[in-house]
């Protein structure tokens, strides 16, 4: 489909004089001219069409060169050759445009593409996946963030780390320090090490809250309003996923002021409808 920018001979056209069709029909070589015009014009509405080059302001109305739109189609035919679609450039193009700068080297990303396969023996398929979740994986160094990143989270007994989910793509693209945050924070309210790991293996979301934000906020809500226990979270971690002012606060003031009380994940897991109905 895509035609190749590199010519053997580029014929040139006085500005002076404008070519008839007998003169374009009878010059020696008509067909490298009319190759290269549709070479590039094609190659320029593919790209547009994948969302990696855009239309450029009417003021300036200047596109990118033969020798961009080849570099930038190198790199779209090795990610092809990786088991990436059309559909996927479009996300690629906004969430990682560093892909397709002038000055990108395809083989620079070649190393996450073998981490993938050996270390978390992810599929094409899972790869493509993965990365198309979170494009910042390409990114990221192999030795010095990904594979410590495994290693860590595999420590802690998280499984299946090469399912292409949302939740693992992002994991995979965090490092060691964020992390251990977590297990940090949640033994500094009570957590075995032992409990810490169980939790972040039951409960991965758990390392996208922010410490400060999210979880400090919500866990002395828990003690200080609600009266709970660490025991209660230990039971039911997933406490921590639920919104603290559009859930968690309205629910208890609710549950206080008819005088109920109930475990954490009868309090939090029902439904609207079936909880206020349940306590009117």
């Amino acid at each position: 489909m895509l035609h190749s920018l590199c010519l053997s001979r580029v014929c040139s056209i006085s500005p002076t004089k404008k070519p008839n069709s007998h003169s374009l029909s009878s010059s020696p070589h008509p067909p490298h001219l009319l190759r290269f015009r549709t070479s590039h014009r094609e190659n320029l509405r593919y790209l547009k069409t994948l969302g990696i080059i855009t239309d450029p302001p009417a003021k300036t109305h200047k596109n990118p060169s033969p020798e961009t739109l080849d570099q930038i189609l190198s790199t779209v035919n090795f990610l092809k050759s990786k088991g990436f679609s059309d559909a996927d450039f479009p996300r690629l193009a906004v969430l990682g445009p560093q892909l397709f700068s002038t000055d990108f080297d395809p083989t620079d990303i070649e190393p996450v593409f073998d981490f993938l396969t050996v270390d978390l023996a992810a599929s094409v398929e899972e790869s493509r996946g993965l990365i198309v979740r979170c494009p910042g994986i390409l990114f990221s160094d192999v030795e010095f963030c990904l594979k410590p990143t495994v290693g860590y989270l595999r420590g802690l007994g998280l499984e299946k780390l090469n399912s292409p989910t949302t939740l693992n793509a992002h994991l995979l693209n965090t490092r060691v320090k964020k992390l251990v945050e977590k297990i940090r924070f949640l033994r500094s309210v009570g957590f075995s090490y032992e409990e810490s790991a169980r939790v972040c293996a039951r409960f991965p979301a758990i390392f996208g809250y922010s410490v400060e934000n999210n979880l400090r906020p919500k866990f002395e809500y828990l003690v200080k309003e609600m009266k709970r226990s660490v025991e209660e979270l230990k039971a039911f971690p997933q406490y921590f996923a639920f919104s603290l002012e559009k859930r968690i606060v309205p629910r208890h003031l609710h549950l206080v002021a008819r005088n109920v009380r109930v475990p954490l994940k009868r309090m939090l897991l029902w439904g609207d409808e079936r909880f206020y109905a349940k306590w009117k």
